[in-house]
């Protein structure tokens, strides 16, 4: 195994074990991210949807030729956090952000012979 395919398999774990565990607090209804979703203003819904959308991107991430997909949405759903923290949360909250949206960025450019858009790179 090369040394780009071991980084893209401990980046992928890194990201699955994050993924899993925001959106299982989001899911559960831990205290922070119910008052963090209050603060945001968009209501409580939006917390189910967005730990449905990273639990299921985290899955993705080990399907083959959906890599990309869940990437691209998991990397997504970092610019609507980045978004969030910068505009409504506070910057002191928005690294671990940043972090996590350049890491799907990796993978889906890793995998982006499958994604439509970014296949004529590969």
């Amino acid at each position: 195994m090369n040394d780009m395919r071991i980084a893209l398999l401990i980046i992928k774990i890194l990201l699955t074990v994050a993924f899993v565990a925001a959106g299982a607090a989001k899911l559960i209804g831990a205290p922070m991210m119910v008052e963090s979703y209050e603060v945001i203003g968009l209501g409580q819904w939006f917390r189910y949807l967005t730990g449905i959308i990273e639990v299921g991107g985290a899955v993705l991430l080990w399907i083959p030729r959906r890599q990309a997909w869940g990437a691209a949405l998991l990397g997504a759903t970092m610019v609507g956090a980045v978004l969030a923290h910068l505009v409504v949360l506070g910057m002191s909250t928005v690294a671990p952000s940043i972090v996590l949206g350049l890491l799907c960025a990796f993978v889906l450019w890793s995998h982006r012979k499958d994604f439509p858009v970014l296949s004529r790179w590969a």
